[in-house]
């Protein structure tokens, strides 16, 4: 198969090379929410969420389905909902994954979390039961915590 660059430079791949650049290109994409180890630390102490006086933002979790086992790699979808015509502060959402000591997971999803939740096609996740809290907090400061379940088989 012939490629042509932006510069007019022809390239010559055979089909094996080709499949083998999408294969890479594809898995590029996969990223280690929590590795090995990380799931090997000792689980946090069970915390609840609860609300506070003003009303922040709603959390649903639309995937994984806390209610079932999941296979790795999964997608991970979460919707932020802010209320009273506020906006979600991107910049403020926090995952955690509760361990001891807690694990801040925000930095590997930072390109994957927006005004709107959190979008990621393929997280890779160890075997096993998990557990993250996610804070999200609007533009006017109001604060909501949930904490996700989910089990990895």
């Amino acid at each position: 198969m012939a490629i042509h660059s932006a510069r007019g430079v022809r390239f010559l791949l055979s089909a094996g090379t080709l499949a083998a650049s999408l294969t890479l290109c594809a898995t590029a994409s996969a990223i280690d929410l929590i590795t090995a180890d990380e799931a090997k630390l000792p689980a946090a102490p069970k915390m609840s969420t609860r609300g506070g006086i003003t009303r922040g933002p709603s959390i649903k979790v639309v995937s994984p389905n806390p209610d079932g086992e999941v296979k790795a790699p999964f997608t991970m979808k979460v919707d932020f909902q802010p209320h009273g015509g506020s906006k979600i502060d991107a910049s403020s959402v926090k995952v955690t994954y509760l361990r001891k000591p807690a694990v801040d997971l925000t930095p590997r999803l930072k390109a994957a979390i927006s005004e709107t939740g959190i979008s990621l096609a393929d997280a890779r996740v160890p075997v096993g039961t998990h557990d993250l809290k996610i804070d999200v907090t609007d533009a006017d400061g109001r604060t909501k915590s949930e904490i996700v379940s989910f089990t990895v088989k």
